[in-house]
């Protein structure tokens, strides 16, 4: 059954078409690289993917249920899971705690980390998430105190927290500094792990030729081209739309 699959989908405010008529399908445990130039239409994509915009045609189907009019909470249900451009997390508490709360959100509990009985069960999943991302040895340090590509690792964290099937990451490296950007590349190639996949949204081209099966370059909202990376970057029509932008 197909993760994700954006069906002829469309959204205009007015006349003018930010996303226009895409068909793009992410198959179980496949990386996706979504590409194109500032204005391309794809944070808008993926406002309309994960429920924050309905689209004005089209459809969206997560793991075989059409969830067009579903609520964003309703997606994540369905196993949808999405990081920002900024970082969000509680700087107050600490990175364990962070990770904690966002299990219970997803076993619909209390928000209290400190609670008595199923504590364990909790803070052992946890544990097993901050390993997952490469943040066990943080696991006692407020969030605030995280450099910036560590933040960016444990947002990737609380996403995996709602056990989603597909995951929307949304410039994972933007801000982070070059020396970081290795370790994230490394947690980010194992998402797609026992079947999980991962549609990105990435400038840094040496990135996406790293992680992704394929990539898909939109070009003033509508899909360009779509194929292994290799197929893309020699294909005459993206070369010639991208004369003079750095992919």
């Amino acid at each position: 059954m197909t993760a994700l699959l954006v069906d002829r989908v469309s959204w205009r405010v007015g006349a003018v078409p930010i996303v226009d008529d895409v068909t793009l399908a992410v198959e179980p445990g496949e990386f996706v690289a979504l590409i194109g130039p500032n204005g391309a239409g794809k944070t808008s994509l993926f406002n309309l993917v994960s429920g924050l915009r309905r689209p004005s045609a089209g459809r969206v189907v997560l793991g075989g249920d059409d969830v067009t009019k579903a609520k964003p909470h309703q997606r994540a249900r369905r196993g949808l899971g999405r990081t920002f451009q900024t970082s969000a997390v509680f700087a107050s508490l600490t990175v364990l705690e962070n990770v904690e709360l966002a299990v219970r959100a997803r076993e619909g509990g209390a928000t209290r980390p400190w609670r008595s009985r199923s504590d364990r069960a909790v803070t052992e999943t946890a544990e097993r998430i901050l390993t997952e991302v490469g943040l066990d040895d943080r696991a006692a340090r407020p969030a605030g105190e995280l450099a910036h590509g560590e933040k960016r690792k444990l947002e990737i964290a609380l996403v995996l927290a709602g056990s989603p099937r597909l995951l929307l990451l949304d410039e994972p490296m933007a801000g982070v500094s070059a020396e970081d950007v290795p370790a994230l590349v490394k947690v980010i190639k194992g998402l797609t792990g026992d079947g999980r996949s991962v549609l990105m949204v990435e400038h840094h081209m040496d990135v996406v030729l790293e992680l992704a099966d394929r990539v898909a370059v939109l070009h003033h909202g509508a899909l360009l081209a779509i194929g292994t990376p290799a197929e893309v970057m020699a294909d005459a029509t993206v070369q010639e739309a991208y004369l003079g932008e750095e992919l």
